[in-house]
């Protein structure tokens, strides 16, 4: 099959959008299929990828500009006429847009013109997070754009049963749940490392070993971290880069920030600490609290999107109400000074993620793929416009 990937944000920066193009796309190149890249442009960009069996996967980038305020992340100031030319340039047999927002859109009604089948993978609360970025009035106003972007769409895959729910109830049409896998290899008890530890904890045997990875920006509220910070014979790791770096290093002194890392160097970090805790209410899904279970790591959340399908409370992890952050501080507590309760909730973590493999859940992506393309073959009858259905067992 020929796939057209149509990403609102790539390589060099990395964040889940990227990852999860990365994975389904070294499967896809691995077992024969053709693949294109269409990304915004950005500094450090290279026009062709290569996956892990050498293959050169082409990169077209269109013009952007950048966020205001996040100049990391870019913008797509491409038009409809210049993406119909590279995508017939390509010509694909389906067209991925990996959380579609401004070139996902455009992209979206330059193959409506074009008459190729899109499956559209949502991934960021994008309403959600105009509050966190004193944008409120714009929520309703986004959640429009996002259904009519969607539904132009053959399909539209959410990333958990939370998010579901919530496009439905806004909407959206032709949905389907799509989680997403874990590259073991990467993230795995075997990777702990006591020196590494002793360096952390200052080889204080009492030292219990705290860890949060993601964007330090305000949708991911890490502030709420400042809790766990000051208990005593805990150590915090606050991994990964981003707006609000400055800010929290001033509120978290005692914290440990590494900065962005990623495969097996953060690995290493996962499977050598106790406890993941992510404190974010907007996760679609929540991928590194998936990596950390790998890690055998149990984990704690907010009982809000993705995370209340990855932690059973009681056997993973726990699920704190949002908001309240005494009793954030008390399950991580439990765990934490409980030895024998902890090393069983970070088994059974272990165990719920196994068969989640990047090479599964490419392969169930690639029955959307079809199940797209059957859809645009049969998009004037009712029963192929309207509904959605959950097919995952993962």
């Amino acid at each position: 099959m020929r796939i057209q990937f149509v990403a609102e944000s790539f390589l060099p920066l990395m964040n889940g959008v990227t990852n999860s193009i990365l994975r389904v796309a070294d499967h896809y190149a691995a077992t024969g299929h053709d693949l294109s890249i269409i990304a915004p442009k950005q500094r450090g960009a290279q026009k062709f990828w290569k996956a892990s069996n050498g293959r050169k996967i082409r990169i077209r980038h269109v013009s952007s500009i950048p966020l205001a305020g996040y100049t990391s992340v870019r913008i797509a100031t491409t038009n409809v006429a210049q993406l119909k030319r590279r995508i017939l340039d390509f010509d694909p047999d389906v067209i991925h847009l990996a959380s579609p927002a401004v070139l996902g859109r455009t992209a979206g009604i330059a193959a409506h013109k074009l008459d190729i089948p899109t499956v559209a993978v949502y991934q960021t609360d994008v309403p959600g997070y105009t509050a966190k970025y004193g944008m409120a009035l714009l929520e309703h106003t986004a959640w429009q754009v996002l259904r009519d972007l969607h539904n132009r769409a053959d399909l539209t895959l959410a990333p958990s049963t939370a998010t579901l729910k919530q496009l439905d109830d806004h909407g959206f049409q032709r949905l389907n749940l799509w989680r997403r896998g874990v590259d073991f290899s990467n993230f795995s008890p075997d990777l702990a490392n006591p020196k590494l530890r002793a360096k952390l904890t200052g080889d204080d045997p009492d030292q219990r070993i705290v860890i949060y990875i993601g964007r330090l920006a305000p949708e991911k509220q890490v502030e709420d971290l400042k809790i766990i910070h000051d208990m005593p014979n805990v150590k915090l790791i606050v991994v990964g880069d981003g707006p609000e770096k400055s800010t929290l290093r001033k509120l978290m002194p005692n914290a440990y920030f590494p900065g962005f890392k990623s495969g097996k160097e953060l690995g290493e970090l996962l499977a050598t600490a106790d406890l993941f805790i992510h404190p974010g209410e907007l996760e679609t899904f929540c991928q590194t609290i998936q990596e950390a279970m790998a890690s055998g790591l149990p984990a704690i959340a907010p009982r809000a999107g993705g995370p209340v399908d990855l932690i059973t409370p009681g056997h993973t992890g726990w699920l704190y109400t949002p908001g309240d952050l005494n009793q954030l501080r008390d399950y991580a507590y439990d765990l934490l000074f409980d030895d024998t309760k902890r090393a069983y909730f970070g088994h059974a973590a272990q165990d719920s993620v196994r068969k989640r493999s990047w090479p599964v859940l490419a392969e169930q992506l690639m029955g959307y793929y079809h199940q797209a393309i059957e859809h645009r073959s049969y998009r004037g009858s009712d029963s192929a416009t309207k509904g959605h259905s959950i097919t995952s067992e993962f």
